[in-house]
């Protein structure tokens, strides 16, 4: 398992970009880092990224762009982050704001926009106020019918590019008495108002994204005209809920960029240093821990492929495995940086400066990356979404009547994926899960391939198995939550994450290997599924399995990537390194 057209895709991007240790390279560290410290956009680097054809990748092919599948789009982004969150969070962001009108506009709104997109035009989701943060049926940004369209009065308050933004899909309240059917999506073009009727608000201060454009604007009689509404009067919430199911799938390319970049930066220092006469990759408690985060980025990867190729394959599942998502990869990615900033001792907090090396873009990263966690819908939002599925998730498991087939395209790579058909997104997985639904098929297939090298990655998958099934007998007992969810079912849906991640681990082996172990690098003996699935136990709080070497073979796998000049993934990826 080397090529893939995904990976090779991101490639050729990362090596457009030059070599980002080389300061003369315009989307270099150094450059980076100087912008963090004024706060200053990256305007430069952004439309770098313009000219290689970057936007084109966020407008979909049957609106004149290049995004066929989210696979493609998720590689691209994660290489963008690798080398900077806040130049990837500042340029996708255009992505965010256009895809209300890709779900629910109409074929003319969607290709103007379109081609807006492709020229570089910035476009910016305006859904937050300053009192009622994500309580979106709260809003109190309104929108009166008057003869020639729709007229706008109100605040919106921590948007990312709010000012820098040309379009804004603005959620906005059409009906006074508000409710699930009394907001719509309206987007709004600067470039359409007369001066007086909006204001941009201030720049704020930020401990992370520093450079980004979070700010606000005023609108004040904003007057749009009727084709600025997208989808029907009173459906903004629907709209925005089933684009927060794309969007929530694609903030996993932040949190692997972040780890790819976080990790890459350990085992350099872990060569180099040198602790009691020994380099700190010899080192008991050093291996463990970056072996561990070693293990954890490739689960993340892992999910997140699949998740990708999901939101064709299983669309009306997305917004079960969309939070899954969003919950796990930010939240994993934090705990990621946290340990390797363990291993890097103080030079985690260099900034810059004389001696600093490398070092200074770490503490850039883990502060960039703290802002994932947080927008298209915070953790507990996303826990609250899978608690809120409790019931359906444990009737289709008991009963067995949730169909694979969707998982198992998905988790086979050479399967090509349909074209997303944004109609068949759902508020609701009714029909279960279809990763957990193949996860028993994949378990026997895995042992009925007899492979001597695989014997402990089958006892991991067997007892993963069985937690999947006891944490669904738990789950029965909050299986009629809708609000005021107990923190103990919160740990539940927690648990239900990293099933899933597992499922989609063993799915990705056993598709692409037939069960087989074989292959090179990470594949060979199951390397890295060995290690993955014995520290998924371990995350759950269950005894580890005896995953025998796997996890020095993990290691010794990482090195030799970074020795190399190759990403530590899955999947191959050459990066862009300076000419010796």
């Amino acid at each position: 398992m080397t090529e893939h057209s995904p990976y090779r895709l991101a490639e050729e991007l990362e090596h457009a970009l030059g070599d980002p240790t080389d300061p003369r390279t315009t989307f270099s560290y150094a450059t980076c880092l100087d912008l963090d410290a004024r706060e200053e956009f990256p305007d430069q680097i952004c439309r770098d990224l313009d000219a290689w054809g970057l936007p084109d990748y966020y407008v979909p092919v049957r609106h004149g762009g290049r995004l066929r599948d989210y696979e493609h789009a998720l590689q691209l982004v994660r290489t963008v982050a690798r080398r900077d969150l806040t130049v990837a969070v500042a340029h996708g962001k255009t992505y965010l704001g256009a895809v209300c009108v890709w779900v629910a506009g109409s074929d003319e709104q969607a290709a103007r926009l379109g081609a807006d997109v492709r020229a570089g035009v910035p476009v910016s989701l305006a859904l937050t106020e300053r009192a009622h943060g994500s309580d979106l049926l709260a809003g109190e940004v309104t929108a009166h019918r008057t003869d020639g369209g729709w007229r706008l009065h109100g605040e919106k308050w921590l948007i990312n590019n709010a000012t820098r933004g040309t379009l804004l899909s603005v959620l906005a309240r059409t009906d006074p008495a508000g409710g699930p059917r009394g907001f719509s999506v309206l987007l709004t073009d600067k470039r359409e108002l007369a001066p007086a009727a909006y204001r941009s608000l201030p720049k704020v201060p930020t401990h992370g994204i520093r450079g980004a454009d979070i700010s606000g604007i005023v609108l004040d009689g904003a007057q749009v005209g009727p084709h600025a509404l997208v989808g029907a009067e009173g459906t903004g919430i629907e709209t925005v809920l089933k684009a927060l199911q794309l969007t929530r799938t694609m903030c996993a390319s932040l949190s692997l960029g972040a780890a790819d970049h976080g990790l890459q930066i350990a085992l350099g220092f872990a060569r180099e240093r040198r602790l009691y006469g020994r380099s700190l990759a010899e080192l008991p408690q050093a291996r463990h821990v970056l072996a561990s985060a070693a293990a954890d980025v490739l689960a993340h990867e892992a999910l997140a492929l699949v998740a990708s190729r999901m939101v064709h394959t299983a669309t009306d599942e997305l917004s079960l495995i969309a939070a899954v998502t969003k919950y796990l990869l930010p939240t994993g990615t934090e705990d990621v940086l946290s340990a390797l900033g363990g291993v890097l001792g103080a030079r985690a907090f260099l900034v810059s400066g004389q001696g600093v090396g490398p070092y200074g873009m770490f503490q850039k990263v883990e502060r960039d990356h703290r802002i994932v966690g947080l927008f298209d819908g915070n953790t507990l939002v996303n826990l609250t979404s899978l608690v809120q599925q409790f019931r359906s998730l444990i009737r289709h498991w008991r009963r067995g009547t949730a169909d694979p087939t969707p998982a198992l395209a998905a988790c086979e790579l050479a399967v090509l994926l349909p074209e997303l058909e944004p109609s068949r997104l759902s508020l609701k997985a009714r029909n279960g899960s279809s990763l957990l639904a193949a996860l028993p098929g994949w378990v026997e297939e895995l042992r009925a391939a007899e492979q001597p090298a695989l014997k402990c990655a089958v006892d991991a998958a067997l007892r993963l198995l069985e937690v999947t099934d006891r944490l669904h007998d738990r789950m029965a007992d909050f299986a009629d939550v809708v609000a005021d969810v107990p923190e103990d079912a919160f740990d539940l849906a927690r648990r239900y994450c990293l099933c899933v991640t597992a499922a989609a681990c063993l799915g990705l082996w056993v598709g692409n290997t037939r069960g087989a172990a074989g292959e090179e690098g990470l594949w060979r003996d199951g390397v890295w599924l060995r290690a993955v699935l014995d520290r998924l136990l371990v995350r759950l709080g269950e005894e580890p399995a005896d995953a025998g070497d796997a996890y020095d073979e993990l290691l010794d796998e990482a090195f030799s990537a970074y020795e190399r000049g190759r990403l530590f993934s899955l999947l191959r990826l050459d990066l862009m390194r300076r000419a010796m």
